[in-house]
């Protein structure tokens, strides 16, 4: 038994140095190595972030849904306002070939009236 047992100068026993599980254990290890690679790079693992960064973020976030929100809503104002021009164009166009086949008419008319008075004529003359 002496042999195992270390003494120090004055003849007494040495106690034996005690295994710590948690430190030995190769996930804790590996755990610890990450989080201080991490502490180095200088990212941060736990998403602790300051107020200012915290403020920053929402800003951000309340821009996004804002511009997000007027894109939305653009396209409805701009499907009606599209859908009240696209009329009014189409009663413009109805409206100016109404007017352009009522000048053709007209002229039609003309043409077959200066038509019909010279056969009139010609049938007076000739008769």
């Amino acid at each position: 038994m002496d042999k195992k047992m270390n003494r120090d100068e004055e003849g007494l026993i040495l106690p034996k140095k005690l295994i710590n599980p948690c430190l030995e254990s190769r996930d804790r290890q590996n755990l610890h190595r990450e989080l201080m690679f991490n502490q180095k790079v200088g990212k941060n693992v736990l998403n602790q972030k300051s107020e200012l960064q915290i403020a920053l973020q929402r800003q951000k976030e309340r821009q996004f849904l804002a511009a997000h929100f007027e894109t939305q809503s653009t396209p409805s104002i701009q499907t009606e306002l599209g859908k009240v021009i696209t009329e009014r164009a189409q009663k413009l166009e109805s409206s100016s070939k109404d007017i352009d086949s009522s000048q053709n008419n007209s002229e039609f008319n003309e043409e077959y009236l200066k038509a019909r008075a010279k056969l009139r004529a010609s049938n007076k003359i000739q008769a």
